[in-house]
């Protein structure tokens, strides 16, 4: 026999074990909340650009071929950026104790498409320690990339400040907690189907004309309240008891 769920069925379903997918919402919402503000360490991200271009002379002048050149060795910039040939001299010059290895996993170069303007984004779980990274790697590579390619024209377009208010990037507790909610939420109408399709009992009368295709001939209900013997003694159902001779109220 084929089975076909309704809509009503399902949120049946839903209502029946409403409180099971709020319980675990909420459980999902408060365990985010609480690792978000009290667990996660906040990382703060700070920026800095730059602007490379080759060397030039009185008479030449920037046209499309040189632009282009110039788009096409941000690459390899960026790469000269976060190479231990830079880093190294920044935790040196901040007076790091960590390798340029691990300083590079703090620092992204980045640049727009067609763009000779290059962006070192630096995070870190201190704003005043990101800006310094992103000053001091931008200062770094602006005296190391004339030694080591032929640029002898780099420019520092903006430095890295730090805002009086400075805000972290991560973690984001409300962004965290609303992930959570949707996530319980799916979580908990998932798990109410699955009970659902794992209990195989009967329960009213309209499940055994589903399930077994037969008419419910007679219902045999369940009486509680049914009234408990009086607790009399054997002394006093004698005493109450006539003897010959004798009526009651004699």
């Amino acid at each position: 026999m084929e089975e076909t769920i309704s809509l009503r069925e399902l949120f049946a379903v839903l209502r029946k074990r409403l409180w099971l997918i709020v319980l675990i919402t909420i459980i999902a919402a408060t365990v985010s909340g609480v690792i978000s503000f009290f667990v996660l360490t906040p990382v703060y991200e700070s920026k800095t650009q730059i602007l490379v271009n080759q060397a030039k002379n009185d008479q030449q002048l920037y046209n499309t071929q040189t632009v282009q050149t110039n788009v096409q060795l941000i690459n390899t910039y960026n790469d000269i950026i976060t190479s231990p040939a830079i880093l190294d001299k920044v935790v040196k010059e901040l007076k790091m104790d960590k390798s340029a290895q691990s300083l590079s996993g703090q620092i992204q170069v980045t640049s727009a498409q067609d763009s000779q303007v290059a962006q070192i984004v630096v995070q870190d779980t201190s704003a005043k320690r990101a800006a310094q990274i992103a000053n001091t790697t931008a200062s770094v590579f602006q005296k190391q990339v004339p030694k080591l390619m032929n640029v002898d024209n780099v420019k520092v377009l903006s430095k890295a400040t730090v805002g009086e208010s400075a805000s972290p990037i991560k973690p984001q507790p409300l962004l965290n907690i609303a992930i959570a909610i949707v996530v319980g939420l799916m979580v908990g109408i998932g798990l109410s189907f699955l009970l659902e399709y794992l209990d195989n009992t009967l329960k009213t009368e309209q499940d055994i004309e589903n399930i077994l295709d037969l008419p419910v001939i007679g219902v045999v209900t369940n009486i509680k309240d049914v009234p408990k013997p009086s607790n009399v003694s054997r002394t006093d159902v004698a005493a109450r008891v006539p003897q010959r001779g004798e009526t009651y109220g004699s």
